[in-house]
Order: structure tokens, then C-alpha cells, then sequence
């Protein structure tokens, strides 16, 4: 099983705040890698040390054999690493079909002219386009919303409105940003087997959360505390560690 994506000492310093401290971690193509900590941990700082949106410090990150550590979120986004967001940004007014579709329009296969024009080709790339965003509402547990406005969706239905556009854009890694953040149990339930239904279709998925549930889906679990890796392995030993209870609950509960 071969590295997909590889950070290698990255470090992240924020004037005297050292919010990422030589980080090292891997996901294998087809895996579900969850990454936890608690809040304030230096999870969302980590993907967007991935993403390009801020710059590192030190250290690299390699996606797919290319370093990509200075690259720009756009330059990422092309290579093939989508991602998610604690807010999600969508198109209120958009239904949930316009709204992935959006999404498959930053690969486009139609020339101003075509669009203007209304030719041949550009009806076959809008019905290609609109069958694509079927299969992906499909994956995601969404179809039967898909005429739905974004902005009346349960706050559950919205995230996974956020992974359907992610997973529009064509990414060969996934990056999921608190994906159960919110959600109340049958929301959890539902995004859980999205999660994995998505990875039963050959997507690698990176998933930073606090909420320890993401566990059971997980192949591996790195936890980061204060901006460093305090433990990696399988999910049941992730839970008995006791640096991760420590982290998670106090000493005296490690204890």
C-alpha cells in the first residue's frame, strides 16, 4: 500500500504561538485516517497547512510523490486534494442539485462560445454534468433532497451538502473538517455510513474531528494535543491510550 499524502515535519508558528510542532503523518491510497484531538488542538490548522491556505514554517508536505508544501488552496484543489469545512459554504438559494453542480463546473468542458451559443456540446457537458451530481447525491445519502433549497436542509443533511461538493471537484483525497460537528445522533448515524459508503468507492479520506464516534469507521487514528502527535495507531488502541484520555478528559481519569 502506497502514500498518498506524507507530512514530514511541518511546524506552524503563529508570532509566539506554536500551533503545529514537527508533525509527521501518512494515509495510504484507500484509507479512512482519522486525525483527533480536543478543540484547539491544532487539527484545522494542520489542514490548512495541507490545503495551502497558510504557509509553514518549516517541514513538507507530499501529496501523490509531488511536494506541494508551498503550493497556493487553488494550485491543491487542481492536484487533486478536496476538502470540507466547519462552515459550510453554500449557495443558500441553490437547490441541492444546483448546488453540486456548481461544484463540477471548475473542470469545464465547454467554451464561453459553447455556453453562448447553446451548441451540442455544451447540452451533452450540462446532461453529463447533471447525471455526475446524481451519482454523487447518490453517494452521499442525498438524492431524494436533490430539489431541495441548501438553506432548508437539516443542519445534518447541509454537511453532507459540503462532502458532496468536495466530492464534485474530483479529489483523489478527501479532507473532512469536523464532519459530525453539530449533528445530533441520527444525523451522526447518517453521515457515518455516507463516510463510508465513500470509501467503499475507492475514495482516501482524511478526517480531523474531536468527537471520538469517528472512530469506528476509521482504519488508522493519529491524535495531535497542542499541536503535536501524541499517539497513532488502530482505533482500539487509540482508545485505551492514556495519553489520549489525558488529552481528552484530564490526568486523573489516564490515571
Amino acid at each position: 500500500m502506497s502514500a498518498l499524502l506524507e507530512i514530514k515535519g511541518l511546524t506552524k508558528q503563529f508570532g509566539g504561538l506554536l500551533a503545529v510542532n514537527d508533525f509527521d503523518a501518512f494515509v495510504n491510497q484507500g484509507e479512512i485516517v482519522g486525525l483527533i484531538g480536543p478543540n484547539g488542538a491544532g487539527k484545522s490548522t494542520l489542514f490548512n497547512l495541507i490545503t495551502g491556505v497558510y504557509p509553514s514554517t518549516r517541514g513538507q508536505v507530499i501529496f501523490d510523490g509531488k511536494d506541494i508544501t508551498h503550493r497556493k488552496p487553488h494550485q491543491v484543489a487542481a492536484l487533486g486534494i478536496g476538502r470540507t469545512f466547519q462552515l459550510n459554504p453554500l449557495f443558500a438559494d441553490f437547490t441541492v442539485l444546483q448546488n453540486v453542480s456548481a461544484s463540477f463546473h471548475l473542470h469545464p468542458r465547454s467554451s464561453l462560445l459553447d455556453i453562448y451559443f447553446n451548441t451540442p456540446k455544451y447540452r451533452r457537458n450540462e446532461t453529463y454534468i447533471k447525471e455526475q451530481s446524481l451519482e454523487v447525491l447518490r453517494t452521499v445519502g442525498l438524492e431524494k433532497v436533490k430539489d431541495e433549497l441548501a438553506k432548508n436542509l437539516p443542519h445534518g443533511y447541509q454537511k453532507m451538502l459540503g462532502v458532496a461538493r468536495a466530492l464534485a471537484t474530483r479529489p483523489k483525497l478527501l479532507l473532512l473538517d469536523e464532519p459530525l460537528g453539530g449533528m445530533n445522533p441520527s444525523e451522526i448515524e447518517f453521515s457515518l455510513s455516507a463516510i463510508k459508503k465513500m470509501r467503499e468507492g475507492g475514495m482516501t479520506i482524511l478526517i480531523v474531528e474531536h468527537n471520538m464516534q469517528i472512530l469506528t469507521i476509521c482504519d488508522r487514528v493519529v491524535v495531535i494535543s497542542f499541536g503535536q502527535k501524541i499517539c497513532e495507531g488502530l482505533p482500539k488502541e487509540v482508545r485505551e491510550n492514556k495519553d489520549v484520555i489525558s488529552a481528552y478528559f484530564g490526568g486523573e481519569h489516564a490515571a
